[in-house]
């Protein structure tokens, strides 16, 4: 019987490896992959491994353009493709393992496997791999837009002086980095390569503040005025229209205002108008000329109130309204911005107003200094620097008689100090800011087209002398109307 038993187990043992090698055989015939084997749902059955690889590869390609819909804040929905989240096949050695499936191991493992197929299906998954940069760039240019921040309680000023608290409001706003992880788990991990949403990690944002720490804002710690008299229609409405969007804000400790941020965009459709300005050296028109004067003025009441200055430029010209490096410029093209921390315990309130052409701003808070306790800011001119000669620019696209002149600009170098006075008594100065002042000469754009060759050579002759005076009496000359004959008269 145990003999009997031997020979039957060897007989088996033969048989599978008969089966076995005839299978090798085949297979190193036509290196194809067995019947009932998948990837995901791909039947991959007969398929070479190069026809298996590009079999996945059109699969995943096919699934870029499938919808994904993320929730954020507020309830919105927001429709992306698996594609914008930078979808990708990880296991790609899947084919050549699908081949292999049948063939590797020992000669019973083989056989089990083979046996198997004939039964069941054996499915390799699909492995995909997601661009944690693609999500975040779909979070924050498609998703974040959706926040509603939360309003803090804030403070308005009436009529008669005093405060009235406007209560604050809860916001919702998305957890970019959570979200993230959110979405990169489950699409590598649970996701059945099927349209679905997915709920984005929203946070609630408490307001900041209390009507009990607004109730302590009352006392005025700065204020600056400064005048704009001598400007135009749109100049001014461009510093009353700065000045009425800073307007009203409160500011919580440890916060940061950016003038920047408050008055931009410069465009028509935010109140402003083309007016003058600074820009390299020469005064052009701008969408928001005068804005300076408003960044200006608040810079002189936020020194006056001790607020911590975090970012200030002086300009590159002198301007009038202000003694040297007491300006705050700010300008979009250059990025210069003007900004400052509350570091103080409580909140301030700042107003802004024009009236009669002025334009002040106060600010509010506690008053923690001491009654005897004032600042004082004292401007020191280091250097002047006068313009020189006169620069003119002849244009032969305008005819003879056209000018266009420019007022110089004297340069200067100037720095700002703080005076700290106790009960009368100075008792520290420190240097606020430095700041140097380009100098620009009187210039004149000049017109000498013409038909006359001699005026021509009379106008550029006048030119050559760097004089803009001369050249203006010649134009003068050259554009007087010719001398009437004198009329006879009768006897």
């Amino acid at each position: 019987m145990k003999k009997l038993f031997q020979t039957v187990n060897r007989l088996l043992c033969m048989a599978v490896l008969v089966l076995c090698f005839s299978g090798e055989v085949q297979a190193a015939q036509t290196d194809t992959i067995k019947t009932g084997v998948y990837a995901g749902e791909i039947d991959l059955s007969g398929k070479t491994a190069v026809e298996a690889k590009a079999a996945v590869e059109y699969y995943v390609e096919s699934l870029r353009d499938m919808r994904i819909t993320l929730e954020a804040a507020g309830g919105n929905d927001v429709e992306v493709t698996v594609g914008d989240l930078g979808v990708t096949w990880s296991n790609t050695d899947l084919p050549e393992q699908a081949v292999q499936l049948g063939r590797k191991g020992n000669l019973i493992e083989r056989y089990k496997i083979l046996k198997d197929l004939e039964y069941e299906n054996y499915i390799f998954p699909i492995d995909l791999d997601f661009d944690v940069e693609a999500i975040n760039t779909v979070l924050v240019d498609k998703c974040v837009k959706f926040d509603q921040r939360a309003v803090n309680v804030s403070l308005q000023k009436n009529a008669d002086g005093t405060f009235d608290v406007v209560e604050g409001q809860t916001g919702s706003v998305l957890d970019v980095e959570s979200s993230i992880d959110k979405i990169y788990d489950f699409l590598t991990g649970d996701w059945d390569q099927k349209p679905c949403s997915i709920a984005l990690e929203v946070i609630e944002e408490e307001p900041q503040g209390s009507a009990e720490e607004l109730a302590e804002v009352k006392d005025l710690l700065g204020s600056y005025t400064t005048s704009y008299s001598t400007s135009g229609r749109s100049r001014s409405a461009n510093v009353e229209n700065g000045c009425a969007l800073i307007n009203g804000v409160t500011l919580y400790p440890g916060e940061e205002f950016s003038t920047y941020e408050m008055v931009s965009p410069f465009t028509e459709a935010n109140g402003y108008y083309m007016a003058g300005s600074y820009m390299n050296g020469k005064v052009v028109d701008s969408l928001g000329g005068g804005i300076c004067q408003v960044s200006t003025t608040l810079y002189n009441a936020v020194l006056r109130a001790e607020l911590e200055v975090t970012e200030r430029h002086n300009h590159s010209m002198i301007v009038a309204y202000v003694s040297p490096s007491a300006d705050a410029a700010i300008a979009e093209s250059s990025g210069k911005d003007f900004r400052f921390v509350n570091n103080l315990d409580y909140p301030i309130y700042i107003e802004g107003y024009t009236e009669n052409k002025k334009i002040t701003f106060n600010i509010y808070g506690k008053e923690s200094r001491d009654a005897g306790h004032e600042v004082k800011y004292e401007s020191e001119v280091l250097e002047v620097i006068n313009p020189s000669t006169d620069a003119i620019y002849a244009d032969s696209s305008q005819p003879i008689g056209y000018i266009v002149t420019e007022s110089a600009h004297t340069g200067y170098k100037a720095r700002l100090w703080k005076i700290v006075m106790e009960d009368g008594v100075e008792v520290s100065r420190e240097q606020v800011n430095s700041s140097s002042y380009k100098v620009t000469p009187r210039s004149a754009t000049v017109g000498t087209a013409t038909a006359d060759p001699n005026a021509y050579n009379e106008i550029m002759a006048a030119i050559g002398t760097g004089s803009i005076d001369h050249v203006k009496n010649v134009i003068g000359l050259l554009t007087a109307p010719a001398p009437q004959p004198a009329e006879e008269e009768e006897e």
